[in-house]
């Protein structure tokens, strides 16, 4: 080995968890902090436990509900969408029935009265 190049390696490094278990090793570093071990960590405890590390729980959370609300928002403007068709429906139909029931030869009988 060169003289120099080499971190100082520490026999009895401590690490620390974030649960409060301690134990020691080997390591470049003299006292490491950890978040999880064997004692805390969901697949030696079999407990259903979310582990969030740097808030990515929670971001996941707000990038979802903002998901939710931006469908809801979009469900809704369709919803809006096929009311106002429906609505023009409507008026057409209703222009429509109006001039049907019009008489046909109104027009032309008033004409004929007074040609008379």
């Amino acid at each position: 080995m060169k003289k120099g190049i080499h971190p100082k390696y520490y026999p009895n490094a401590k690490v620390i968890c974030s649960c409060g278990n301690t134990w020691t090793t080997g390591s470049t570093k003299p006292e490491i902090h950890t978040d999880l071990c064997n004692v805390c960590h969901p697949f030696f405890t079999g407990e259903q436990r979310i582990v969030d590390t740097a808030g990515q729980v929670d971001r996941f959370v707000k990038r979802l509900e903002a998901k939710e609300e931006f469908e809801a928002a979009a469900r809704q403007r369709a919803e809006a969408a096929i009311r106002e068709k429906e609505e023009r429906k409507r008026r057409r139909r209703m222009i429509f029935a109006e001039t049907e029931s019009q008489e046909p030869g109104a027009e032309s009988g008033e004409a004929q009265a007074d040609e008379a």
